[in-house]
């Protein structure tokens, strides 16, 4: 499947016509219909319903073209950040994080890059992603700097711990409030509890259940999420409890309480992984920053 395929798709998808969509393209029909027979016989599924002269998109095609406009549009912003970054416009300074360091040391770093790189241009991206895909996107180079939940032994990444951050329970807030104001581990593993994120692994699901294994303690986890709002949705829904980091709590929902844990080492670490040997001055000074605000 090549790139055009995708782009004639698209048009095709918006005209439903295929004269129309030709002309957008500035390209005679016949060669359009037989790119679109191509990628339809490529992916082994129809993606259009041919009605007289017109098209109806098949279930297949509306689910296609919704992934490949978030691709394509992706692709685009990466080709204008590339051209300007070629023409010496711009540099880039890219940071990979998990979700939960939102509520915490990334928003305020952010500024402090953003302001500080005025005079030199460089353009800072973000990429959501555990910290098992910022240590890849770290050797492959397309990330700079990564902030993650989990230690991970590579010679070729340094990683600093930023901060020990207590972690909380999340309850159904429409459930009565704990006798006790703090839970103990005992009484969150009697508990269903939902794991996240699912995969890949590892990640900070391990660090939980290893948490309640130095317990002696085995969690019953009756459903797994794989993002952290999905998480918290499900303990809203009632299905069952989970433990974010203390900082999630600025996050303000009114179907979801929060409650501390009575156990020393409950927390969940933030760390700071980027290249061995990188000589970037704007690296030095975010890894600076970040050590001095943590102290």
């Amino acid at each position: 499947m090549e790139l055009r395929h995708l782009r004639y798709f698209q048009v095709v998808a918006q005209e439903l016509n295929v004269t129309r969509a030709a002309e957008r393209l500035h390209m005679a029909q016949p060669p359009l219909s037989r790119q679109i027979r191509q990628l339809e016989e490529e992916v082994g599924v129809a993606l259009f319903d041919r009605i007289g002269r017109g098209l109806r998109l098949t279930e297949a095609g509306r689910f296609l073209l919704e992934q490949t406009t978030q691709l394509t549009q992706r692709l685009e912003e990466t080709i204008a950040g590339t051209r300007r970054i070629g023409r010496e416009e711009k540099r880039w300074f890219g940071i990979g994080f998990v979700p939960s360091v939102l509520y915490g040391v990334l928003p305020e770093l952010i500024r402090e890059l953003r302001e500080s790189d005025r005079g030199q241009q460089v353009e800072v991206g973000l990429a959501e992603m555990i910290t098992v895909e910022q240590i890849e996107a770290l050797k492959a180079g397309r990330i700079d700097l990564g902030f993650g939940r989990i230690a991970l032994n590579d010679p070729a990444i340094r990683q600093q711990v930023v901060m020990a951050e207590p972690l909380v329970a999340a309850l159904p807030a429409r459930l009565p409030a704990p006798r006790r104001k703090a839970l103990t581990p005992q009484a969150l593993a009697a508990r269903p509890f939902i794991l996240y994120p699912a995969r890949p692994r590892p990640s900070y699901a391990d660090h939980l259940l290893s948490l309640f294994r130095a317990q002696g303690l085995q969690l019953r986890v009756v459903q797994e999420a794989n993002e952290l709002q999905t998480a918290l949705g499900l303990v809203a829904a009632g299905i069952g409890i989970t433990l974010v980091p203390a900082s999630i709590q600025r996050l303000h929902r009114d179907d979801v309480r929060y409650c501390p844990i009575d156990a020393p080492g409950f927390v969940s670490p933030v760390i700071m992984s980027y290249r061995e040997g990188d000589t970037s001055p704007f690296l030095a000074r975010a890894v600076d920053w970040v050590m001095q605000r943590r102290q």
